[in-house]
């Protein structure tokens, strides 16, 4: 029986997605035989002069290209660390040294060269960690070899490019330190993960947390050919040891996990979802919803890439209206759920037929609905008359309430006649089917999505679908940062207790430090909630990679704007950066048709996200797309155009009566803003014509 145990490093990824198509084959196969059989004579083991670690090894692919492999006989282990054409697979691997750290028990892949490089005089300027004991950048994860190097550097930058040499949990530690995390709170975050295997077992090591966060252990051909098949989604394959921690615990009731952008909820909820579908049985599932359509799609689609057949019936995933038009069609309602222009014209109706005589617009009747009536559950003058209108700018006295609910009682009596109804209402109505039996309990747990886009009606009707409080109900992830709707709910007030079961996500994965800083930036003054009832002031969180801050441009017509675009695109694609990396953002789908027609009549091939629809990953051409349609996506480069004065925030989406909606929405154009702009993996440009908008900074 075969007892070795082969695993794949992160780097193997990374190196392999460079590679010809048609080696990527070759390598594929190789990678096959040698999890079935790494002692097989055809395998081709060759020692590598001059290497800094007798344990890597140089295997063969075919003739021009290599593998490079740590082996340790004595535990059963091999591990993929690299591949490469021949001279640069010799290159890597000579200054590389791989060992199980002492101290946190990870397998340790680290540049030994320059880890011997000389101390420097006392005299010159003190280095970056200096205030740090031996001990302490020991306890962090700096491997022992590596001492020197750390202590010879004197900036942030040297830090900066010293990344690739440093094994990646050392990294981390020390950037928090760099950003001004106390030390003992750094070492303490991590302590927790240290376990640190006995004599030098690999195949111990290889299951501590920190190491699944960059090694991962081939189980099978089937699960191997999907990873190949698209290295480069590491989220599919690594999770932070945090991000475990959170996925694969049994908690007593609802949980609730934050993080800003690109922190990786939407991996932990999915993989949560794998996790929880691993283990029921029968017909139990679990619901995956969330606000969007075209989030729901994409989540669906992702879901296939990490969960098995089986575990895939086990999930059903749906955006929220959708399951309640399709409950309620189940149970025999006949009535549409509508929204946008159709409401205003039932609104503008309601009004005339009250005849009331009232200066206040659609908009204020419909939030007062929404916000008010159905958040309360005041559906009677009565309940109205009584109900709190805490943060609510106009004023009403009595006489104005009782007026407003003339128009109210309009608005109920039209919606019943054309058989219609606001999701909100929708919702209500649901839930108290849900209360009436215990039969349409249907899902063990719940999780959730953008959590900050749900209203309070649509976290009570998730607490009827969850049932009665229960271990492992209700796993909400959200960032109240990224709240581009107007919906807002405190989660204590709808029946879900998350006190003592919150996490946050601290680590940023997709953009720069540089980006997530200006974008972040653009949120000052606004209050953030935690989807409960304190706030999130969002400066834990922290990116570890760095590039150069949002590029600005103003120009004095569109005309200039365009052709600067048009210059940036080129010059990315000189570079070798494929456009289908590349995404333009416009605030509405007026604006994305202009840009579309300008790119076309340059010939430049386009490619527009649209609601309801995967994006193809195999379709060329830049991307395009609404700032609502990217939340959720990322891309190497991203456009943010047409940021001018009135169209961000856009004049129309902020045209209330009321002080408090117009503040309201202000604060969803910035959040707008803030999700367009952490799209970005590598750069980002901001551009504007004629006058700029008052957000940016």
């Amino acid at each position: 029986m075969n007892h070795n145990l082969v695993a794949i490093s992160s780097d193997f990824f990374t190196a392999f997605a460079s590679l010809p198509r048609q080696i990527q084959g070759k390598v594929t196969e190789f990678i096959n035989r040698f999890r079935n059989n790494p002692q097989s004579p055809g395998i081709n083991y060759e020692k590598i002069h001059n290497a800094a670690d007798k344990k890597i090894y140089s295997v063969r692919i075919d003739d021009t290209y290599r593998g490079i492999v740590v082996q340790q006989e004595e535990s059963g282990v091999y591990l993929l660390l690299w591949v490469d054409h021949h001279d640069e697979a010799y290159d890597w691997a000579k200054r590389k040294k791989c060992e199980i750290n002492p101290r946190t028990g990870t397998v340790q892949v680290f540049d030994i060269q320059h880890g011997e490089a000389p101390e420097l005089p006392v005299a010159e300027q003190t280095s970056l960690f200096s205030h740090l004991s031996d001990r302490e950048l020991l306890t962090l994860g700096v491997p022992q070899d590596q001492l020197i190097l750390i202590q010879n550097l004197k900036t942030i930058n040297q830090f900066y490019e010293s990344k690739g040499s440093i094994p990646e949990d050392a990294y981390e530690g020390l950037e928090w330190v760099v950003n001004g995390i106390p030390v003992e709170e750094v070492m303490d975050m991590y302590s927790a993960d240290n376990d640190v295997p006995k004599d030098n077992d690999f195949a111990a090591a290889l299951h501590n947390p920190r190491t699944q966060k960059s090694f991962v252990i081939v189980e099978g051909e089937d699960e191997l050919r999907r990873m190949m098949a698209e290295p480069l989604e590491k989220w599919r394959i690594f999770l932070h040891p945090y991000q475990r921690k959170i996925v694969n615990k049994n908690y007593s009731g609802a949980v609730r996990v934050l993080g800003g952008a690109g922190t990786g909820k939407t991996v932990v909820a999915m993989h949560r979802a794998k996790w929880l579908a691993g283990q029921l049985i029968g017909n139990e599932k679990v619901l995956f919803t969330t606000f969007t359509a075209n989030l729901a799609s994409d989540i669906k689609d992702n879901l296939r890439k990490v969960c098995t057949i089986q575990e895939q019936r086990h999930i059903e995933v749906i955006h929220l209206d959708a399951w309640i038009a399709q409950f309620l069609r189940e149970q025999g309602y006949s009535y549409s759920i509508v929204y946008d222009d159709t409401l205003t014209e039932v609104w503008e109706e309601a009004i005339s037929l009250s005849g009331e005589d009232t200066e206040l617009s659609t908009g204020f009747f419909s939030e007062e609905w929404s916000k008010v009536v159905n958040a309360q559950e005041a559906f009677s003058l009565e309940l109205y008359i009584k109900a709190s209108r805490v943060g609510r700018g106009t004023r009403l006295d009595r006489k104005q309430r009782i007026q407003i609910w003339h128009v109210f009682e309009e608005y109920q009596n039209l919606m019943k006649e054309k058989q219609l109804r606001d999701v909100e209402t929708a919702m209500y109505e649901c839930r108290k089917i849900l209360e009436k039996t215990t039969e349409n309990i249907r899902y063990s747990s719940v999780i959730v999505d953008e959590g900050q886009d749900l209203s309070m009606n649509a976290y009570r009707l998730l607490r009827a679908l969850a049932g009665v409080e229960h271990p492992n109900d209700l796993f909400i992830v959200g960032d109240a940062h990224q709240r581009i709707y107007k919906n807002k709910a405190i989660l204590s007030k709808c029946g879900i207790n998350v006190r003592g079961r919150s996490s946050y996500l601290k680590v940023n994965y997709r953009t720069t430090e540089e980006i997530r800083k200006y974008a972040f930036g653009l949120l000052k003054g606004i209050l953030i909630d935690d989807l409960d009832e304190g706030y999130d002031d969002g400066r834990v969180c922290q990116s570890l990679t760095h590039g150069n801050r949002p590029r600005i441009e103003v120009f004095r017509s569109a005309s200039e704007e365009i052709e600067f675009i048009f210059t940036q695109l080129k010059q990315l694609k000189e570079q070798g950066v494929d456009l289908k990396n590349i995404c333009i953002v416009a605030r509405t789908h007026r604006l994305l048709n202009d840009y579309i027609d300008q790119l076309k009549k340059e010939g430049i091939k386009t490619y527009e996200i649209k609601r309801n629809r995967i994006e193809d990953r195999t379709i060329d051409g830049v991307r395009v797309a609404t700032m609502h349609r990217v939340k959720g996506l990322g891309f190497q480069h991203v456009f943010v155009v047409a940021v001018n004065k009135r169209i961000i925030p856009l004049a129309s989406a902020i045209n209330y009566d009321d002080p408090l909606i117009t503040a309201e929405a202000l604060a969803s154009e910035k959040c707008l803003l803030y999700v367009a702009l952490t799209r970005a993996q590598k750069s980002a440009y901001i551009t504007s014509y004629g006058s700029p908008s008052e957000l940016l900074v």
